[in-house]
């Protein structure tokens, strides 16, 4: 019996130190696990602060990049109000130049027509003032041809005058030398003297 006890006692000696070992291989195996885990732990906790970092360094250059752009769009809105300020301003100095000017031109046209409506007037105040005078004229020459033709006949009648019906009378009643003396002195008298010819105020 004891034997067998002492065979008992080796057998659960080393069975405990086939547990011992067990457990020693099992908890390095859990260390290394551990240190395994700890490891890519800090390995992907260091990837993540590496793409925390590259993030907030793109995120850092979006926004100055956003800023700049913010910028230029607000320089550009300015210059499209400066331009547009200045495209108006322009418009309004050609609106009222061009107003201005048409008012001119209006003007010009009114004046030009009243001058032509005066014109026009006084031609044809001068055109029958024309047609008067010239009425008057051929009136006046009317009567100047028949003074004239009147003055004309007195200086025929007075430079050859013919016997009146009296000295006829007296000639055919008389006899003799009487009627001849007095026609030879009628026909023998001295015609007047004119200055101008008896034609002289024809037209």
């Amino acid at each position: 019996m004891p034997p067998k006890t002492k065979e008992k006692g080796k057998k659960t000696g080393a069975q405990k130190k086939k547990e011992d070992a067990g457990s020693d291989v099992e908890a390095k195996s859990t260390h290394r696990r551990t240190v395994l885990e700890k490891e890519l732990l800090q390995d992907h906790l260091a990837l993540r602060r590496d793409e925390a970092r590259r993030a907030k360094a793109s995120e850092e250059q979006l926004r100055q990049r956003l800023q700049v752009l913010e910028a230029e769009l607000e320089e550009a809105r300015s210059e499209g109000k400066a331009i547009y300020a200045e495209m108006s301003r322009q418009c309004r100095a050609l609106q009222k130049e061009m107003e201005i000017h048409s008012r001119k031109l209006e003007e010009e046209v009114t004046g030009l027509r009243e001058q032509l409506e005066t014109c026009q007037r006084e031609a044809e105040a001068a055109q029958q003032e024309a047609e008067r005078a010239l009425g008057e004229r051929d009136q006046t020459l009317a009567k100047l041809r028949a003074h004239v033709a009147h003055m004309e006949a007195k200086y025929e009648e007075i430079l050859h005058p013919g016997p009146t019906l009296g000295q006829a009378e007296s000639c055919q009643a008389s006899v003799g030398r009487g009627c001849a003396e007095t026609s030879r002195q009628v026909q023998g008298a001295a015609p007047p003297v004119w200055t101008q010819p008896p034609g002289f105020l024809k037209l």
